[in-house]
């Protein structure tokens, strides 16, 4: 027993440690925005740089990714998910987008299920009806009995789009993580550059955008640390996600909620309620009940 809590503990922590990363990670994106950079290519700039990186450390990873139409899938996930979620936490309300980007258990429920053939236990249902209902505390519009809102605006759709395509992207790492895993964070990390590179082309394209003009002596210590961060993330993703079930994974991954929320807060970006809180507690106890959940 005390081998097995052990063996689920770390992985548990590395989800933490991602959810960390991308919680607080609209800040900067909001800084680099401020000073004249769209934030799709902001993912553009720090996934290439992080290409690089991995591709310098592990060449054969390129040809992995190439010879291997599986990690294509990876590849799309990853990418709509950095995409749809940077830009919506640049120009929406942080909690708001980060909540719906985490009706992310539902989806990975059902894709597991489709995917990689897992039974959806009791257990598994509950912790996820817990964190679903916890963010729907949070997201109740105040004085409404409206009920459960649906997307109304863009940074609304954005969450959702980011949080079903994070769910495949989970379900994707549990199947194949019998792949190497230079090859699996390349296919991360060149959707994150390729997906954001596209949609910002064809927005720039239509006027919706301006075109990026690079990265200047202020922007590059920020695109830099971004990238250092994201890779130590997503590699943390990898080794959590690798590791436990895809329910698991998507209740633990809800604790991004709490950090969105906390660094909001401290930063001025949102206020202090009692559905919050209460909201809070409740994604936060869904997402401890998963220690409890058996080392695969």
């Amino acid at each position: 027993m005390p081998i097995a809590r052990h063996a689920t503990a770390l992985p548990i922590l590395a989800l933490m440690f991602n959810a960390l990363v991308w919680g607080t990670s609209w800040w900067p994106f909001r800084q680099i925005e401020a000073r004249g950079l769209h934030p799709l290519w902001t993912t553009l700039f720090v996934y290439a740089l992080s290409v690089l990186l991995i591709v310098a450390w592990r060449p054969a990873s390129f040809m992995q990714l190439v010879r291997t139409p599986t990690l294509w899938v990876l590849m799309l996930a990853a990418g709509t998910t950095n995409a749809a979620f940077n830009w919506g936490v640049v120009i929406g309300d942080v909690v708001r987008v980060v909540l719906l980007f985490y009706l992310m258990p539902l989806w990975a429920v059902l894709l597991a299920r489709v995917l990689l053939h897992e039974a959806l236990t009791p257990a598994a249902a509950a912790r996820a009806a817990l964190a679903l209902a916890g963010a729907a505390v949070v997201l109740w519009p105040e004085g409404s009995r409206a009920g459960w809102p649906l997307p109304r605006s863009l940074p609304d759709w954005l969450g959702v789009l980011g949080g079903f395509s994070f769910a495949l992207n989970n379900v994707m790492l549990r199947r194949e993580s019998h792949r190497p895993e230079a090859g699996r964070a390349l296919a991360m990390f060149m959707g994150g550059a390729v997906v954001a590179g596209v949609l910002g082309a064809l927005l720039a394209r239509s006027g919706e955008i301006a075109w990026p003009a690079g990265l200047n002596s202020s922007l590059a210590p920020w695109a830099l640390s971004l990238a250092l961060l994201f890779l130590l993330g997503n590699l943390a993703l990898q080794y959590g996600a690798a590791r436990l079930r895809s329910s698991v994974t998507a209740v633990v991954m809800l604790t991004e909620v709490l950090f969105a929320s906390a660094s909001a807060l401290a930063l001025g970006g949102g206020t202090l309620t009692a559905q919050l809180l209460l909201g809070g507690a409740m994604i936060l106890l869904a997402a401890v009940l998963s220690a409890f959940e058996p080392a695969p």
